[in-house]
């Protein structure tokens, strides 16, 4: 099955570099091109894209502009395209990801970025409501989340999570580990670079989300603080440190543990 690509630059040599790198891909086909964020809007409100890669700096509309009118727009239970954003300028990573980008290339666009920007894309199609997906077990969770540290490559099992935070381009994993020194509980923590959205999707028997940026065990919950009438603090079983529940999501945590 190909994926259809939507290319957004306003520059035309760009968006040949980008189709040019893209046609070394199997299963990718360039729907359609936009010159600015405006057209990029239209033509998706008219068209279904599986992937949009994504120029910032654009007249008009940036290319925030465009996701966040996107997710705006959609119905929460509609599939949505993967956007991996293709900038020159590195300061917009934190707003990209707000706005749940896959990845965010910077320019010019290398192969071996592209082609991990696109690995991961593919992992947030796979995800969306209506993707056709022919290996039944792609829908299943993992078990164990893998992370390559300094000492090589490492499997966390998934019940051993504490939390899942987005930070820029990354994520932390916190997870209970032995204290090597006496022989009890730790917290541990590491890196791993996949979209927290991702994350969300495949993981949500088990984490609920607290914040924007993070997602948190259902089974790790110990009780939920509220210092004043903005600010709630959730604490996970063995960690001394909480974490900060958005008003957002206040509701459905409050509800989660009820059920609990």
């Amino acid at each position: 099955m190909s994926l259809r690509v939507l290319l957004v630059d306003d520059e035309p040599l760009a968006r040949q570099r980008l189709a040019r790198l893209l046609a070394e891909h199997e299963n990718y086909q360039i729907v359609a091109e936009a010159g600015n964020g405006q057209a990029a809007l239209d033509w998706l409100r008219q068209h279904k894209a599986d992937l949009v890669l994504l120029d910032i700096q654009m007249p008009g509309l940036t290319g925030l502009e465009v996701a966040e009118q996107l997710m705006a727009e959609l119905p929460a239970a509609a599939p949505r395209p993967a956007i991996i954003f293709c900038t020159a300028y590195d300061e917009y990573a934190l707003n990209a990801f707000k706005v749940e980008a896959v990845d965010y290339l910077l320019k010019p666009i290398r192969k071996e970025d592209l082609s991990k920007a696109l690995q991961k894309a593919q992992r947030w199609i796979e995800q969306q409501p209506d993707a056709q997906v022919d290996n039944a077990s792609a829908s299943t969770a993992r078990t164990h989340i893998s992370a390559r540290t300094h000492q090589g490559l490492q499997l966390i099992p998934i019940t051993d999570i504490y939390s899942f935070q987005a930070d820029q381009k990354y994520i932390t994993v916190k997870y209970e580990t032995v204290d090597a020194l006496n022989g009890g509980t730790a917290c541990g923590e590491v890196l791993i670079d996949e979209p927290l959205k991702v994350l969300e999707d495949e993981f949500e028997q088990s984490f609920v989300r607290i914040h924007r940026n993070a997602l948190v065990s259902k089974d790790k919950i110990d009780r939920l603080e509220t210092v004043d009438s903005s600010v709630h603090i959730l604490y996970l079983k063995g960690l001394a440190e909480g974490m900060s529940v958005s008003r957002r999501h206040l509701p459905g945590v409050r509800k989660l543990m009820r059920g609990l």
